[in-house]
C-alpha cells in the first residue's frame, strides 16, 4: 500500500515540461522538513498499485504522470513503476535524490534539498544522473553539483508568500542567471495563473 496525499490532473507548471497535461499523484510523507515546503504530510489514503493505476487512467486521455510529493522515491518501488507502464503512462519522478529509483521511470527532476539543510548529512543526493536538476533559488550562491550528469539546469525563485519579497527574489535570480547562464528560469506557472 501507497501513502497518497492526492492525485489530480492539471498542467505541468516547472522545468522543461512546463505547460504540459499531467496526472500528479503527489505522495505523503518526506525525510526531510524544508522552510518553504507547500505539502502537507498528515493527510493520506492508502492505495495499492491498481487503485493508483485506475485514479491516474481516469484522466485519459493523459499519459504524462508526475510522482511527487513530499518525498516520492520513499515509496515508489518496482511494482507501482510495473502497473503505471503496463498502463503505458509515461513517468515523471521529482525526488530530493537521497534514494535510489527503481528502474522504468521516464524522467526524473532531481531537486537537492542540501543547500537548504547544510547541518543535514543525509541531505546530500545519492543520485549520480538526472534529466534536470532544479534548484529554488533564495537569494544565497547556488551549488552546482558537478559530480551529477544532467541535461537541464533549472533555478526556482522562491515563493516566501511576500510579494515584494517574491519580487527581490525574482530580480536576484534574474541577475545569477545572466552571469550564470548554465541555469534556465523555471517560475512555478501553476501559481501565477492559479491552477492546482
Amino acid at each position: 500500500m501507497y501513502r497518497i496525499n492526492e492525485i489530480f490532473y492539471t498542467l505541468q507548471g516547472e522545468g522543461r515540461h512546463t505547460g504540459r497535461a499531467a496526472v500528479f499523484v503527489r505522495f505523503s510523507g518526506c525525510n526531510f522538513r524544508c522552510p518553504f515546503c507547500d505539502t502537507r504530510h498528515d493527510a493520506y489514503t492508502e492505495m495499492s498499485a491498481a487503485d493508483i493505476v485506475r485514479a491516474v487512467t481516469a484522466y485519459a486521455p493523459c499519459r504524462f504522470v508526475v510522482l511527487t510529493g513530499g518525498e516520492p522515491a520513499l515509496q515508489v518501488d518496482a511494482a507501482l513503476v510495473a502497473a503505471l507502464k503496463q498502463a503505458n503512462c509515461y513517468l515523471a519522478i521529482e525526488t530530493n535524490g537521497t534514494h535510489p529509483l527503481p528502474a522504468g521511470i521516464d524522467w526524473v527532476t532531481l531537486s537537492p534539498k542540501s543547500p537548504y539543510l547544510p547541518a543535514v548529512a543525509a541531505a546530500q543526493p545519492v543520485l549520480r544522473q538526472a534529466d534536470e536538476l532544479k534548484l529554488v533559488f533564495d537569494g544565497r550562491p547556488v551549488e552546482d553539483f558537478p559530480h551529477i550528469t544532467v541535461r537541464h539546469r533549472y533555478l526556482q525563485p522562491c515563493d516566501t508568500g511576500q510579494p515584494e519579497q517574491n519580487r527581490r527574489v525574482l530580480e536576484q535570480c534574474v541577475d545569477y542567471i545572466k552571469q550564470h547562464p548554465q541555469w534556465t528560469l523555471s517560475l512555478q506557472t501553476h501559481k501565477l495563473i492559479n491552477i492546482p
